[in-house]
């Protein structure tokens, strides 16, 4: 069985020659992986700074779209042939990327018909980031003023749509280029963040004082988020880097964890037409390395997927 992954924590990301994983445990699930997500989060697996239940040689990857082909014992809710999604964390046989992979069953959900395997699997870590920053970290609220810096990027632009969808007010920054599309998602107005004041017309548009809550998408990011809030309101960032708590603003560190039920929830959106997330590019698990690398830097025009098939 092929896979792309590291040799030991810290090394290049390489095709890798597995032996086949071995039959399910009791409340596991094989896949036929059609496609895996690709995030600078996987980067931070290569590294060593996230534990997700391996040690090298190690596939990566913990985003999958892909095909029951066997059951264990347990598993009452999946059979052969039902297409899903996931972000099975922790990793149990191995990550992602590769042709097979054993997964917890109680954490993959069904793939909507309508869905491209490339939109399947990019969607799961971007959509739970999404919706767990809104509901538990900010506990956005009808009516409440957003802001989401950083909303022309994958997690981003979801969470503008499904904050305008629980009847939030959302102010965006983006760049020109993807400014409409953050527009149509949602977004009362969008702000291109190269404009170095743009935290000051935040503030305008919600009346003087700023925003209620905010959420930082943007490395480095936070600290100009921060400026944009009212005193006494809520910033969450997902990429690390909190500022320290100004003017009676509650600060959170987020990061995403799996959960099936909420994953469940989103998924039906896509398939509903009610989200959407463009993928940027797909490779083939050969060119993994070079994967990484463009997610890492920023990869322009929506997440990239790796696909196991030619």
């Amino acid at each position: 069985m092929l896979g792309a992954g590291v040799r030991e924590i810290g090394g290049r990301v390489e095709l890798l020659d597995l032996p086949e994983p071995d039959g399910p445990g009791p409340g596991e699930v094989v896949l036929e992986v059609a496609a895996a997500g690709v995030g600078n989060w996987d980067d931070i697996v290569r590294s060593g700074g996230w534990d997700v239940g391996l040690t090298p040689p190690m596939t990566l990857g913990v985003e999958v779209a892909g095909t029951v082909v066997a059951v264990g014992s347990a598993v009452t809710g999946l059979r052969p042939g039902d297409e899903v999604l996931g972000h099975p964390l922790p990793l149990r046989h191995q990550g992602c990327w590769a042709e097979r992979v054993v997964v917890d069953a109680d954490l993959v959900v069904a793939k909507p018909p309508n869905v491209a395997w490339e939109t399947a699997a990019a969607f799961p870590v971007p959509a739970l980031t999404a919706e767990q920053v809104l509901s538990e970290s900010l506990r956005v609220a009808e009516n409440e003023t957003l802001l989401v810096h950083g909303a022309g990027g994958a997690t981003g632009g979801l969470a503008v749509r499904l904050a305008a969808l629980r009847g939030a007010r959302v102010i965006a920054t983006a760049g020109p280029a993807s400014a409409a599309r953050v527009a149509e998602a949602g977004a009362a107005e969008v702000v291109d963040y190269h404009d170095r004041s743009w935290p000051d017309r935040v503030r305008e548009w919600a009346g003087g004082d700023g925003v209620d809550t905010a959420l930082n998408a943007v490395a480095g990011g936070s600290a100009d988020a921060l400026v944009a809030v009212r005193e006494g309101g809520r910033l969450a960032t997902i990429t690390g880097d909190p500022p320290p708590a100004a003017r009676g603003i509650s600060v959170a560190n987020f990061y995403v964890r799996p959960d099936a039920a909420q994953l469940a929830k989103l998924s039906a959106l896509l398939g509903e037409g009610e989200l959407s997330l463009p993928v940027g590019a797909t490779l083939p698990l050969a060119e993994a390395a070079a994967a990484l690398e463009r997610a890492v830097g920023g990869a322009k025009g929506g997440p990239v997927v790796l696909l196991t098939k030619s």
